[in-house]
């Protein structure tokens, strides 16, 4: 199964694409930048060169023919300004989604953010940022060709994985790790029954399979 990241530098998608790789699946990172190509590679993923905030639907489409699973793991990052918000936690998640339908791909999976939401209120950057992921998502959700799962991880910390979760509908505030978050995506990606549901993720008391097939079953 070949699964395509977009974002394929980030910390969350270095991490999910050495899980997805040991599995044994074919994973490819979307990136921009030549340099990180060794970076995906050690990971186990196979490079490839594009700016999604420049791309055409098309092109990305073409990047993504054949994969079975898109994973939009990608952002403008904490130093950016409300301009990048827009064009790629906004625009390049929606070129993404796109792409992937008229590819073909059926699972979609979308890294979102807690308190995602298009008519978030506030004039600060972060206030851009949430209601940029809450369009994207909103976006997502009309896209009648994928089976989308939005996963909205609380405040990301970078102190080693538990492996144990909280994943529901709403848990209220929290934080989680980047290892434990990879994680619920790499049981995602093999979990099609999460497909049209929108779902936050904190650290909590349940190993992260667990978690992923209750939320499956509900």
């Amino acid at each position: 199964m070949r699964i395509v990241i977009a974002g394929g530098h980030g910390q969350i998608a270095l991490r999910l694409e050495r899980l997805l790789a040991a599995r044994g699946y074919e994973v490819a990172g979307i990136i921009r930048d030549r340099a990180q190509g060794d970076d995906l590679r050690e990971a186990g993923a196979e490079p490839v060169l594009c700016d999604l905030e420049s791309a055409s639907v098309e092109h990305v489409a073409g990047i993504l023919q054949g994969a079975e699973v898109a994973v939009f793991a990608a952002g403008a990052g904490p130093g950016s300004g409300i301009g990048r918000k827009d064009t790629v936690d906004r625009g390049a998640a929606v070129l993404f989604a796109d792409a992937a339908e008229r590819a073909g791909v059926r699972r979609f999976l979308m890294v979102s953010s807690m308190g995602a939401d298009a008519r978030h209120e506030g004039d600060e950057v972060f206030d851009t940022y949430l209601r940029a992921k809450g369009e994207a998502d909103d976006h997502v959700r009309t896209r009648l060709g994928l089976e989308w799962t939005v996963l909205r991880p609380g405040s990301l910390v970078d102190d080693a994985g538990t492996g144990q979760v909280r994943l529901e509908v709403r848990t209220g505030r929290g934080s989680v790790p980047r290892d434990d978050v990879a994680a619920v995506l790499a049981e995602l990606v093999e979990t099609p029954a999460t497909a049209g549901l929108t779902l936050e993720l904190v650290s909590g008391s349940t190993p992260v399979a667990v978690a992923v097939k209750d939320v499956a079953g509900n």
